[in-house]
Formats: C-alpha cells, structure tokens, sequence
C-alpha cells in the first residue's frame, strides 16, 4: 500500500479553495459518485464512481458489510464514521415485523410508538418531541427513500418491499438537514432489477391475523425494468369491549408500491415510484382504573384514589367512542434523475406526497355518559420536496453538494367531544359549582314541565392551517489526507419559513340550544333562581377552548440556521478505523396548535463523540463502539398542562427545556461457525434537565428527563444444512429496556407510578423466536414464528386528562403474544 504524502501547506490550500468552490456548487474533477438524502438525504445512485470499486454483492452479505448511504455516499457501513445501525430485509422479515414500531424495541436507543399509527411518536438517545400537532415537527426525521417525512401522520407506514433500515445515532443535520436532531431513521426499498423476480407471502397467526404480500419484478427491455408489490395485513384484535363487543387492537392496513426505472443512456437513469397506502381499524383502547358499577349514570369518585385502581392488564375494557375510528389514506410520488459525467454526477429528486388522517379516541375509559370524553385529531396534507445533487470523489477528496427546496400545506382539526351531563361533573369537581344542569333539569321536571338539559353532545374544536417552506444548501467534503487519515468537513444553511393560523369556532351544542331557546322564548329562563340563570348564561359559550372564540390568529416567522460538522477518522488497520466528530443539530421553530399564538423558539444541539469499528475476519468477529457528550437546548416536548386554557380540563400542550446527557453505545457481531451467528447490542445514556419547569410548576433543573439508563438485545441464529433437502434456521432475539428515571413530574405525565396491583415504569422484556425451513435457493419456504415468546405485558402509561376533571384515569397496554405460520414462494 503507497502511502499518498500532502504537504501540509498544499493540502491546507487546496482544502479551503475546494471547500469554497464546494459550497458555491462549482464542478470539481471527479469521478461519478452518488447517492442524496433529503432535507437531505438520499436515494443511493446504484453506479460507483470511476474513483471507486462498485460494492461485492457476495461480500456485502457477510458480517458487517453492509452497503449504506449514511453519509449521502454509497459505503460500506463499517467505513462510516457515525454510530448506527442497520435492519435489514431478512431481521425485518424473521421477526414477522410489519412497521418499524414492531421491531424498535431491538435497536438500542430507539423507541417508536406506533400504538396510534397516524400518531407515532419517535425517541432516539433520550430525544422525542412526541407531539403530533401540524404546530411541531419531529426531533428524530424520517427519510423514505431520501425524501422526508415531516408530518406524523404520515411517517409510520406499513413496510413494503424494504432492503434495509440505517439508523443514525446523534444529530444528522449538516447530511440530513432540519429536524434531524436527535437523529434521523433512513428507509431504504428495493429498487427495480434486469431479473425477473416474484415472490408471495401468506402469515396466519393467532388473533385471526391474516397477512399476505407479493412482489413481481418484470425487466420490460434491455433499459427498463417495474417493480410492483402489494400487502394486506389483517386481524380480529386482542381485546374486547365489554359492553358493545367491538374489538380493538385489530389490524386493517393496505398497501401498493410500483417502481419505474428507465436507463435513458448508459449515463442517465430515471426511477420513478408510487405509494399508496390505506388504514382504516379501531382506536388505541383506553383501559379505565376505576372500578365502577353498570349504571352509567354513576358518577366516578374525586379525585380518584390511586390504591384502588384496577389492573389494566386483566381489567374490562369499557370505550364508548362514539366516532371510535383511525384511518389514513397515503399517496407518495418519487422522481428520481441522475447523470454521470467525467467530473462527477448529478442527481434531481422530486417529491409529493399527500395524507388524510382521521382519529378519534376515548378519554375517559368508561361507558358512563357522566364522565363520557373522546377527542378527534384529523389531519389533511400536501408536501412537495425538489433536490439538486452534484457529487464526485477523487484521490484528494469525495465530496458531495446540493440545494433543496421543501414546501409544504397543512390543515389539522382537534376536536373534544362530550355531552352537557359530563360538564356537569366537570362543574362540579373543578369548579365546585354543584350540578348545575341537573339541578335545573329536576327542577323544571318537578314542575311537569318536559325539559332536560342533560346528555345533549357537545363539540369544541380549534382549526389550524400550516403553510410552510424550506430552503437549504449544503456541503460535505472527506479529505483523504493520506491512506489512514480522514477529514470531513460538511455545513449546511437552512431557511425555514413558516405561516400558522388559529381559528376557534363556537361550540357546537344545537340541542342544548334548542331547549334553551325554547326556555327563554316560554319565559321560564327570567322565573328560574340568578344562580341557575347565570350557570345556562356560562354554558351559553365555549368551555374547553374558550380563547379567542370566533377570531382569525395568523402569525408568520423565518428562522436561519447554519449547522456544521467535523470528523477525523483514522484507520489502524483496513479493518480498525477510531474516529472523533462534532455536529450540530437544528430543529426549526414551532406553534402550539391547542394554544392561540404560542410560539416556540428552534431546538439545537451540540454533540461530540469519538468511537472505533473494528472487523476481526479470522475469527469472523464485529464490533463498535461510541461514547457521546450533547448539550441541547429548547427541546419542545409533549407534556400534560393540568389547566393550560383556563378551563380547568388538562390537554397535551408542549413545553420547552433544556438538556444534556452522556452515553455509550456498543455493538458485537460473531459468527463462531458457517452455522452459528450471534449478535449483542447496547445502550447507556444519562440524560437529565439543565433547565425546564413542567406544566404543573415544578423546577425540574438536574433531574432525569425520564430516558432508562441501559437498554440491550441479545440473539443468535444457527442453522442446520441438509434438512429434507434444505436449511432449517432457528432464530432467537432478546431485547431489554431499562426503567423508567422519574422526576417530579412523571407521576402527573403518567410514566411512572406504583399502585398494589400495578407499576408504570418498569423494565420491559421481550422475546422472539422463528424456526425457518427453506430451500438453499430459497424459492420455497415455511417458518414457525412467535413474538413475545414468554407472553410478557406492560402499563405503556396513565392517561390523566380526565384525572383531574372527571375522575376517569385510564391505561394504555402492551398487546400479548403473537404467534403463527409462514409460507413463501418464490419465482
């Protein structure tokens, strides 16, 4: 190996003309390379660079070789110097995985809560802003095929024809861009081939779970090739209502890809592809604690008292939604172009992608009609993404830049829903008023006259329209010093602007009206006592949302951002690089979509880390390592606010804090034997506040943020050769998480608590486990799968929003064991 010599003036000079030139997008000689990501990142180009070797098909299958395109470049994963970790096709399809929420417990680090799939909320080292208003976007950003997820709602689709999954540990923003703070979670599909291809799946399991997927790859000619694949995932649900005998927890989701792609020259290639997808299944169910009898006329205690709650894993389920509902209907469009000329590459990508959502949910976990409380969110979306990429390499450096342009409209409604007889219970526990419709009610019926102000539905609503836009231009750079010294220099420059409005209309209550009118136009309203005069006049306006009622709040900002990083990277060996970076993270600023004209200033965060990835070949032996020290600041978080309106009813809001943590991540892969692989993977992080007060006025400075401190997954595949003319593969994965560090505040936010028949917060477990028959070429196949093996269940966390007003806390659960058959086909 000759080792490439710079003097140290030549390649100081040559580094700023190059980076300068770089960043005003200049052509520099170099060989075609390629790949982008959205706000950046992207979409691999499949051709390498005259510079570079194209990846081994053969070799990218062993151990710790994966192709990714971390970096916007396609590497190998254990030349990239930034902690991650990769799911591939065949760990996706072994745990019988469906959406990314169904297997993230298995990435240390990674929390994904997909209990309200058009509400997800997404966790990486400790970071989650969990709020899924149009107000906020996501600290961790969601890429699909280098285009970005912004909104929620349609970040959590159903998997379908996957290669692979990178996740990427710290924040991502100079490579990804905004909203990549916490860090970024890259979805990669397969692309079309020149082979034909077909491929079925059928998966029956227990709790009538019916699952069926198809693909078929048709090289159309010697330059174009469509790939089409189709999925339908189907179940009962694994719990039951007991009043109505509606089931919850079912599966309903329909999907659609078809993937164009048309080599124009042999240096212009065009790929296109449509998504589609449909949800349509019941709501998360909300699982009371309070015991209560049948008469739904029964008012629940208050406040409630913690030692009496019921277990929510062996109570009855009572939801009385009557809207109860979660659906979304997705369409996304990629167009991708590329060219290769002597100096380098370029490469275009257009985007749209369109969302409409729908959920409602019970709030109360109760059927009786006194404390009866659901809220609706729904949503309605258009985005559009255009990137322009150029990218080269040569012995100097490889470098790749480009521009973006993202813009994007948002409507979202949040609704509440209840009636005139629980605002009396509301009137009475909170406000200390009695039971003022009731006691007007039984005193016009007293009388014989035939009126009732209670049980009338009551609607509050507030409306919000987003229209925001994003420009950004970016650099990155790798000085290949010599053949062991790396530097990367990279910086991105992000404008965001954004357009939000609030709008509160009156509460809808048409009957309770009605009888009102009818009261004051027979004269009975003047007869009745100033008390029950002045209750009707209170219940006369908005009581949930009683802000700003009627009126039009617009506001506009733009917000800057410049964010940097900077990585040396050694390698001792060619199988032993140590490396030490910083990068900065920016998330743009937001709005509270429930508070009139609240504003949140940008998050950003400082990190600085140094690991090793190291490959022993001879014993077939991977590792990595890092150690990590960030510093973020205005982190905007999803918190419970006990009385943010003034109305006395608690709602979801966001607060604002700032944090730190130190962690370490650690990875190991073995493969002892051609027939045993092992694989152990860990997490420990110490987060706590730096500074934030909660929504209830507790200081929270120097407490945990509530992140678990470890968190692991263990497992090992062992195959046997020769089996009925086969391969039998028993494959076994453990993933443990840590309990949860409370502060002060988690007792209100529900994360932790301890009852005599229950604890939130605790450690959680779980075990998967496939025994796998398939032929060598794997055209035919059938395997035996169970998750959750041991059938181990958890309280996910206490809803208090109507705790403190109607006395009805509830419980979210993990669903039980599932189990089932698998058959392939392959042609």
């Amino acid at each position: 190996m000759n080792m490439r010599q710079h003097k140290l003036s030549t390649c100081l000079r040559q580094a700023l003309y190059g980076g300068a030139a770089l960043l005003l997008f200049a052509a520099l000689p170099a060989a075609a390379e390629g790949a982008g990501q959205d706000t950046n990142n992207n979409a691999a180009t499949k051709k390498p660079g005259a510079g570079q070797q194209a990846p081994d098909a053969s070799q990218a299958k062993q151990l710790g070789n994966i192709t990714v395109t971390a970096q916007s470049r396609t590497q190998q994963m254990e030349q990239v110097p930034i902690p991650l970790q990769i799911l591939t096709a065949k760990q996706i399809e072994t745990q019988a995985a469906t959406d990314l929420s169904k297997i993230s417990l298995f990435v240390p680090g990674l929390v994904v809560d997909g209990s309200q799939p058009t509400q997800p909320n997404y966790s990486l080292r400790g970071i989650s802003t969990s709020d899924f208003g149009i107000g906020t976007e996501s600290a961790v950003g969601v890429y699909i095929d280098g285009v970005y997820a912004a909104r929620s709602g349609g970040a959590l689709l159903a998997f379908n024809d996957i290669d692979r999954i990178e996740v990427l540990k710290g924040p991502q923003g100079t490579l990804f861009g905004r909203n990549a703070a916490g860090g970024a979670i890259s979805i990669v599909t397969n692309e079309p081939t020149d082979t034909f291809e077909g491929k079925a799946l059928i998966r029956v399991g227990n709790e009538g779970e019916r699952y069926e997927s198809a693909l078929v790859n048709l090289p159309l000619n010697k330059d174009m090739a469509l790939r089409v694949s189709v999925l339908d995932n189907q179940s009962n649900g694994w719990i039951r209502d007991q009043a109505n005998g509606q089931r919850y927890g079912k599966n309903d989701d329909w999907g659609s890809r078809m993937v164009y792609r048309w080599n124009i020259t042999p240096n212009t290639r065009v790929l296109w592809s449509w998504d589609h997808e449909r949800l349509d299944q019941p709501p998360r169910p909300a699982i009371g604690l309070v015991p209560l009898s049948n008469d739904t006329n029964e008012r629940p205690p208050y406040p409630p008292n913690p030692a009496t709650y019921l277990n929510p894993l062996t109570a009855p389920l009572y939801n009385d939604a009557i809207q109860a509902r979660e659906w979304r209907h997705f369409d996304g469009s990629t167009l991708t172009i590329d060219h290769s000329f002597s100096w380098g590459s370029f490469t275009s990508t257009t985007a749209w992608r369109h969302f409409n959502t729908f959920n409602d949910e019970d709030n109360d976990g109760t059927d009786h009609i006194v404390s009866y409380l659901d809220t609706a969110n729904i949503e309605h979306n258009n985005s559009y993404y255009q990137e322009f990429k150029l990218s080269g390499y040569n012995d100097l450096m490889d470098w790749v830049s480009g521009v973006s342009f993202y813009s994007e409209q948002a409507r979202q409604t949040s609704q509440v829903n209840t009636n005139t007889s629980s605002l009396d219970t509301l009137a009475q526990n909170v406000d200390g008023l009695g039971l003022p419709l009731t006691e007007i009610t039984q005193g016009l019926q007293a009388l014989g006259l035939p009126y009732s102000l209670l049980n009338d539905p009551w609607r509050e609503q507030i409306n919000n329209v987003g229209k925001f836009k994003a420009y950004a231009a970016f650099g990155d750079v790798i000085w290949h010093v010599n053949d062991k010294l790396d530097l990367t220099t990279g910086l991105r420059y992000t404008q965001d602007q954004k357009d939000f409005t609030w709008f509160t209309p009156l509460r809808q209550a048409d009957a309770f009206d009605q009888t009102v009118a009818a009261l004051a136009s027979s004269g009975i309203v003047g007869l009745l006592p100033t008390t029950a005069q002045e209750a009707l006049a209170a219940f006369s306006g908005n009581v949930i949302f009683p802000n700003a009622v009627g009126q039009w709040v617009s506001v506009h900002h733009t917000w800057h951002d410049f964010s940097p990083r900077a990585v040396a990277s050694y390698k001792f060996t060619p199988n032993v690089m140590a490396y030490m970076s910083v990068a900065k993270g920016y998330k743009a600023g937001g709005y509270n979509s429930l508070q009139v004209g609240s504003l949140y200033a940008p998050e950003k965060v400082w990190n600085y880390e140094g690991g090793i990835k190291a490959v022993v070949p001879e014993y077939n032996l991977l590792f990595n390592a890092s150690v990590y020290y960030y510093r973020y600041s205005n982190l905007q978080s999803s918190v419970l606010n006990p009385n943010f309106t003034g109305s006395g009813v608690p709602f979801y809001t966001v607060m604002t804090s700032d944090q730190h943590a130190h962690g370490l991540d650690f990875e190991a892969q073995w493969q002892p034997t051609d027939a045993l692989r092992l694989n152990f993977t860990s997490a420990y992080i110490d987060s706590t506040y730096t500074k934030g007060t909660s929504t209830s006025g507790v200081d929270l400075s120097g407490q945990s943020t509530g992140e678990p401190s470890f968190s692991a997954t263990a497992g090992f595949d062992y195959t046997w050769h020769g089996v009925y003319h086969g391969d039998l593969e028993l494959n076994m994965q453990y993933a443990y998480r840590g309990h949860t560090r409370c502060n002060a505040d988690s007792g209100f936010q529900g994360t932790c608590l301890s009852t005599p028949l229950f604890s939130v917060g605790t450690s959680t477990q779980r075990t998967d486990a496939r025994l796998d028959w398939h032929t060598p070429d794997q055209r035919w196949g059938v395997g035996l799968y169970v998750n959750n093996m041991f059938n181990k269940r958890y309280v996910l966390g206490i809803g208090n929003d109507s705790t403190n007003d109607f006395g009805t806390p509830y419980a979210t659960i993990t669903p039980p064991r599932t189990y089932g058959v698998e058959m392939r086909a392959k042609f």
